[in-house]
């Protein structure tokens, strides 16, 4: 497991469809090493907060295995940075590593948080209007990490996960949770004990959890007395 590129950049205007939006989803790869910050990578800057930055959504990185897909989908070759991820990555994907998990990268430490959620700034990104529902349908999310420990990283640095979170809720899981694809009240309680949840997403969780069957509760018990064949 190891960084291929570490990208970063700054807020600027985008078009698209008539509409301009302020966004740091353009990034650019950078040479050498660069200063991990509890809130960002040097040299890069987080548009809006609202829903990009801060401690849980610092660092984001985005497996280069999904690459191959997105080239199909989309047509050639894609850059490194072109999900606005700070981390291009090799051999660490999604269902490898779990909500709270540590990883250490250079002399930086980090937690993993939670997943991308789609972002309507791919279409700004892609100028494709239905980039946010392709990059939703595909699941190939990537996901936040926090800095627990500043310090440098670079491309070609290896990818330590150095503490398993108990919880075992793989970023995966967490997908598959908001995604709809999995209804498992107790995966979601896992998910919610971890503490690395957005408030957004901790509320979604629950929200969803309390649709959901306990359970066995569709199983109807025998009869008391009735003789079992």
């Amino acid at each position: 497991m190891n960084v291929l590129s570490v990208n970063v950049g700054l807020p600027r205007a985008a078009e698209f469809n008539g509409m301009q939006v302020s966004t740091s989803i353009f990034k650019s790869a950078v040479t050498g090493r660069v200063a991990v910050r509890t809130l960002n990578i040097e040299g890069d800057k987080q548009s809006d907060l609202s829903v990009h930055g801060g401690r849980l959504k610092a660092v984001y990185l985005y497996p280069h295995e999904h690459h191959a897909y997105w080239s199909e989908q989309l047509g050639g070759q894609l850059e490194f940075g072109n999900f606005g991820e700070n981390l291009t990555t090799e051999g660490i994907l999604e269902d490898a590593v779990s909500l709270g998990d540590q990883l250490e990268i250079g002399t930086a430490l980090f937690q993993v948080t939670q997943p991308r959620m789609p972002c309507y700034k791919l279409q700004f990104r892609f100028q494709r209007e239905d980039m946010t529902k392709r990059f939703f349908i595909s699941r190939k999310f990537g996901f936040y990490l926090a800095v627990l420990r500043e310090g440098e990283i670079g491309a070609g640095d290896e990818i330590r996960i150095v503490a398993k979170d108990p919880s075992a809720v793989t970023v995966a899981n967490a997908i598959g949770l908001f995604a709809g694809d999995i209804r498992d009240r107790e995966l979601a309680t896992r998910a919610l004990t971890v503490g690395t949840l957005s408030t957004s997403w901790q509320e979604e969780l629950r929200m969803r959890r309390s649709t959901w069957p306990e359970p066995n509760a569709n199983v109807i018990a025998p009869e008391s007395g009735s003789a079992t064949r």
